[in-house]
């Protein structure tokens, strides 16, 4: 054989071996894609699992964000170094709470309901095209957010990554009404995010009035929230949208603008967003605690008076408590600081009623009954955090400081993020019919996500009670103010760390996960199945994880120790 054949047959067996590799490597990614979003199931599976791996996606930025944000504030308190402009971090605050918020939370909140509302009612999907277009539009929106579309090179016009803060509080960012201004993108963006929202929400509902036509029996309790949640967007974001749209206008001088009115519209949506993302966390647990349990509900009727209450009680106008430093009438403030408290009832109703149908029953230690403490107990830390803001005195105090960031992260780091985790642990096996790759990925990601938390709000909390002012970026070197950041930074990152095991659980149960289950595989089939199969694991993982524990909490001590040692000596 010459040298030349040699050659050329090298050559036809590397093209050869190179077209093989690339069509398995194609092969495996869209095998890959068909398991992420469950290609080869059916409709409503197809789109609730699409919106679950968006809602992931935009929930990883947005955690992304809130690192970058921890990073700086470490990074001053440490080294007095800060590796981010001002406009980077603040843009960062911006976009943690955009993502994470509605890109991530929002979204998994409609998928989690439209899955188990098409379940529960056995209804088939009607005019999908209108959801398709709202689900489009609603991730485009994102895409808006933060650019890069470059409008003009006027002075102090923010281009890219807007640093408004999520509420963008008028007139911050209009062009004549403040020194700062952002894209007209951004506005555009809200407005693409509404009409997402009303288009896959109003859809939602009118599948309620389908299923109205041939059932005779009551709601579900989880699917009374469920209608509640769709009830309260609808009504929170009608604000949010007359505030969107003058902004707009105002940009371009086609409209007057009334600095209070237009914030007044906006707190509509910046009030009902805490609710809006609470009670699907509230339905999680009338859902899982009796399946937990073994039991009925305590009482219906209780349950259905408190939902109908929560929906009272957490319209928009009560939002002005955001706004108790704005010139508007007393009489006004002393209303909405009244009515505010009268959550408090509705909560109580809800706690006795989950209690009282849990109490007695003889619940082995699981997985889910973990979540589900977790949430219970994180409703009411959260909430009793919470509720003291409603007082003007107290608000005008702590309304701008540390003590809100630290509660409203209670709220949904205790309590909706965990209740979150409950349900998808249980919707993805009856999505996908397969059990989940490993149990004991599924104790680390609950250990570290609770010792990681705990760390964050503790931290968040020692900040707020030592005065510091919220969104601060350089801030006194204080010991407290130190210690808090660098508890916080250092919470985060574990907690991070612990949900990274979860997502690589999640893609290796697509993957790899037995196939355990049927296509109409019940909610108390695949509860049984997870109770036995995350009980088994947990001594293990569990012993591990409170060792570490008792570490971190035996430096921290030592930290604290030696603080005030060095406060005493000077």
């Amino acid at each position: 054989m010459s040298a030349g054949d040699f050659l050329r047959g090298l050559i036809r067996g590397a093209v050869i071996g190179g077209y093989l590799g690339f069509n398995f490597v194609m092969g495996k990614l869209a095998d890959l894609v068909k398991a992420l979003f469950q290609l080869d199931k059916e409709w409503v599976t197809r789109v609730t699992m699409g919106m679950i791996v968006l809602s992931v996606i935009w929930g990883i930025l947005g955690i992304i964000d809130a690192f970058m944000v921890r990073v700086q504030e470490f990074a001053w308190g440490v080294a007095q170094f800060l590796p981010l402009t001002p406009q980077e971090w603040y843009a960062s605050v911006t976009l943690h709470a955009i993502r994470d918020l509605f890109g991530f939370a929002q979204q998994l909140i409609l998928a989690v309901f439209i899955y188990f509302t098409f379940r529960m009612l056995l209804i088939q999907p009607r005019a999908k095209w209108v959801f398709n277009l709202g689900f489009v539009l609603f991730n485009i929106s994102f895409m808006f957010f933060e650019g890069p579309i470059i409008i003009t090179q006027q002075q102090g016009f923010d281009n890219y990554f807007s640093a408004t803060g999520w509420y963008y509080l008028a007139p911050i960012g209009i062009p004549g009404y403040s020194l700062y201004v952002v894209s007209p993108f951004w506005y555009i963006a809200w407005l693409l995010m509404d009409a997402g929202i009303y288009l896959m929400t109003g859809w939602y509902v009118y599948h309620f009035y389908l299923a109205s036509k041939g059932r005779n029996e009551k709601l579900p309790i989880f699917l009374v929230f469920g209608l509640v949640v769709a009830i309260l967007m609808l009504e929170s974001y009608s604000g949010e949208v007359v505030t969107s749209l003058w902004d707009l206008l105002a940009f371009y001088k086609l409209v007057g603008y009334n600095v209070i009115a237009d914030q007044i519209s906006f707190v509509t949506l910046w009030h009902g967003i805490v609710y809006i993302a609470w009670f699907p966390a509230v339905a999680s647990l009338y859902l899982l605690i009796p399946t937990l349990a073994g039991k009925p509900l305590y009482s219906e009727k209780l349950a259905r008076v408190s939902a109908v209450l929560y929906l009272i009680f957490s319209t928009g106008p009560l939002g002005i408590h955001h706004l108790y430093m704005v010139n508007l009438p007393p009489e006004v403030k002393v209303l909405v600081e009244v009515l505010t408290e009268g959550i408090v009832v509705p909560s109580m109703m809800t706690f006795f009623n989950l209690f009282a149908t849990v109490k007695g029953a003889n619940i082995k230690w699981n997985l889910l009954a973990a979540w589900t403490v977790l949430s219970f107990a994180g409703s009411i830390y959260g909430g009793v955090m919470g509720i003291s803001n409603s007082v003007i005195s107290f608000n005008a105090i702590s309304h701008e400081g540390y003590y809100v960031v630290s509660h409203f992260h209670a709220m949904i780091l205790f309590s909706i993020v965990p209740a979150g985790f409950a349900a998808l642990y249980l919707m993805l096996p009856m999505m996908t019919q397969r059990s989940w790759y490993s149990a004991k990925m599924a104790w680390i990601h609950f250990w570290g996500y609770l010792i990681g938390t705990i760390m964050l709000i503790v931290g968040f909390s020692e900040l707020g009670i030592s005065g510091l002012i919220r969104k601060e970026e350089v801030y006194p070197l204080s010991p407290a103010f130190i210690d808090g950041q660098i508890l916080a930074t250092i919470g985060s990152t574990i907690a991070d760390i612990a949900t990274t095991v979860w997502l690589v659980n999640v893609v290796l149960t697509l993957v790899k996960g037995r196939v355990s289950y049927g296509e109409s595989v019940s909610l108390g089939e695949v509860t049984n199945s997870l109770v036995m199969t995350f009980s088994g694991d947990y001594d293990i993982v569990s012993n591990g994880v409170i060792k570490g524990f008792n570490l971190v909490k035996t430096e921290l001590e030592k930290i604290g120790i030696a603080h005030r040692v060095s406060r005493q000596a000077s």
